[in-house]
């Protein structure tokens, strides 16, 4: 997988990218992810990206012609156009299993009052991250490569990672435990330390489903 950001901030993503499961995939070339300055991509000696509103209004709005010229360059055939911005559909585990299918996706980072809405002629798909205000798109485009990073095939050592992590079957993970097998009085279930398999699968999905309706009762009602 191509992962292309476009971005005013491009310093913002030196560390996100750089550690962990995404650097691991990076040296492996199983994801390629580049960056790029929106700023790059305007034409005038003052490198303008932004303008004041049309009809007033505060703050100010991401023009629209540095964007199309960075889509024009990176876009090939099969690209997918994501906008990461708060009137998109709110990011969940189906879309990026989705997402993760694309060989080369474009992610533009809106920022300030948002973008100029011609840029949605683009043909994009517009993603959020919740209900809530941030300061630009580069905090969602790292939650969404960091989500679908984890579901390219070999990125992560055991295929059932993904499986069983929580809302990948609809319902939260069940609880995982680790040495020491009792700490501070605490122990670990005695099901955990049989090693009767069926047992053990048993029991997560028994905890699943009750962890489920204590803490996320909404993904039950959903499902």
């Amino acid at each position: 997988m191509k992962i292309d950001i476009v971005t005013l901030f491009p310093e913002m993503f030196a560390g996100p990218l750089t550690e962990s499961m995404i650097k691991r995939a990076r040296e492996r070339g199983l994801v390629k992810i580049n960056i790029h300055n929106l700023r790059d991509y305007t034409r005038d000696k003052h490198r303008t990206a932004d303008d004041k509103p049309f009809g007033g209004g505060p703050g100010m709005v991401l023009k629209p012609e540095p964007i199309f010229r960075a889509v024009k360059k990176l876009k090939k055939r099969g690209s997918r156009v994501i906008l990461l911005g708060p009137g998109g559909q709110k990011l969940k585990q189906p879309a990026l299993k989705r997402l993760v299918k694309f060989k080369h996706l474009i992610l533009l980072c809106g920022h300030y009052e948002g973008v100029d809405e011609r840029v949605k002629k683009l043909g994009l798909e517009e993603i959020s991250i919740g209900d809530y205000i941030l300061t630009g798109g580069e905090l969602p485009a790292m939650v969404l490569v960091d989500a679908l990073v984890r579901l390219v095939p070999g990125v992560l050592g055991d295929a059932k990672s993904v499986e069983e992590e929580s809302f990948s079957s609809g319902l939260l993970e069940y609880p995982q435990y680790t040495r020491p097998a009792s700490y501070r009085r605490m122990k670990v279930p005695q099901v955990l330390l049989s090693g009767n398999h069926e047992k053990i699968k048993q029991w997560r999905e028994k905890q699943a489903q009750k962890r489920t309706l204590a803490q996320r009762p909404d993904l039950i009602r959903k499902g």
